[in-house]
This record gives C-alpha cells, sequence and structure tokens, in this order.
C-alpha cells in the first residue's frame, strides 16, 4: 500500500506591532481570530511600541487595532480594502 502525502499548510509566525505611546490597552483583531480583541491583547514595551506574534496559516486577512476602545488601521501597512461598515481594514498576506 502506497503512503498518501498529507497537503499539511505550514503556519507561519507574524509578528505585528503598533506604535501609540498613550494607549492603555492595545488588542489585535482580525479574521484569523474572528474579530475578538479579547483573543490577542498586545504587549507594551512601555515605550508606546505594541506587538503580538500570532500563527497564521497562508492566506489573505483583514485586521485592525483596538487602542482604548478605538479601532484603529495599521499605519505602517499600505495595504488595506473597504470593509461593510465603509471603513478601512488594513490587509495582510501570508505566504505558504
Amino acid at each position: 500500500m502506497k503512503k498518501q502525502r498529507q497537503n499539511k499548510t505550514k503556519r507561519r509566525r507574524i509578528t505585528f506591532s503598533f506604535n501609540a505611546p498613550k494607549a492603555g490597552k492595545v488588542y489585535l483583531a482580525g479574521e484569523f481570530n474572528n474579530w475578538d480583541p479579547a483573543k490577542h491583547p498586545m504587549n507594551s514595551d512601555g515605550k508606546g511600541l505594541w506587538t503580538k506574534t500570532v500563527m497564521l496559516e497562508p492566506g489573505i486577512y483583514d485586521y485592525k487595532f483596538l487602542a482604548d476602545d478605538n479601532w484603529m488601521l495599521d499605519t505602517k501597512n499600505d495595504h488595506s480594502r473597504l470593509n461593510c461598515y465603509g471603513t478601512l481594514n488594513s490587509l495582510i498576506t501570508v505566504s505558504p
């Protein structure tokens, strides 16, 4: 019997960062976590830079940051698209 090859997609480690020196709390939310900011609270370096590393499968994902209850685009990312609320979401492409 021939052993079948499994087509496994490799998840990649992706680090998001957001500069918000005055923010008390920042969360990462997007299609990869069903827009649930509680799933990915970001970590502060104490100087205003917030980061979060997540494991994502290859694909294109919409996302935003939630800084003190305000939805924010990723200002370091020029890729965005219109969402169903008439505002923009940032986009990230994860390569295979």
